[in-house]
């Protein structure tokens, strides 16, 4: 049976999803609103993954950054798409075992992941698909990688 979800639905399945995955609340509530089975993610530079692989990604975000926000800007909605800014914010206090470029050490400064993002959902309002865009240059000089002496971080071409 399919179930009709508003624009409204969506955007609020999308928002309590992102605020779960980030704080850590609640993850078999925020299993809820994804297809755990068929969920496939496309980052920058070609990486790719599935819902275990995003879990674990939010995983290292929250052991290594405490006082953890999310915000989301502009929504576009079409169909079963949806395209946001997303904004991804904490104080980097342990090491980061998933940056762009490794392991890096905490430097205590406050981090903003600032990223483009667009989903797509299946017909019972769970997310099947996200692609993302960041600008790492940014995020490694956020994250330090630069004072690391981490070979292509944000001092590199």
């Amino acid at each position: 049976m399919t179930t009709e979800f508003t624009r409204e639905d969506l955007v609020a399945r999308l928002v309590r999803a992102g605020e779960l995955e980030v704080s850590g609340e609640d993850l078999a509530e925020a299993a809820t609103y994804f297809d755990t089975e068929r969920f496939r993610f496309h980052g920058p530079d070609g990486f790719e993954s599935d819902f275990d692989g995003l879990s674990a990604y939010f995983a290292a975000v929250r052991e290594a950054f405490d006082d953890r926000s999310i915000r989301r800007g502009i929504v576009v909605a079409e169909g079963d798409h949806i395209a946001c800014q997303t904004w991804i914010e904490g104080t980097f206090v342990r090491e980061f075992t998933r940056s762009p470029a490794g392991p890096l050490p905490p430097n205590g400064e406050r981090v903003v992941f600032d990223l483009i993002n667009i989903f797509r959902f299946d017909d019972r309002g769970r997310l099947v698909e996200e692609w993302v865009r960041i600008d790492n240059r940014a995020l490694l000089r956020q994250l330090g990688a630069e004072e690391s002496g981490v070979p292509g971080g944000a001092g590199g071409a």
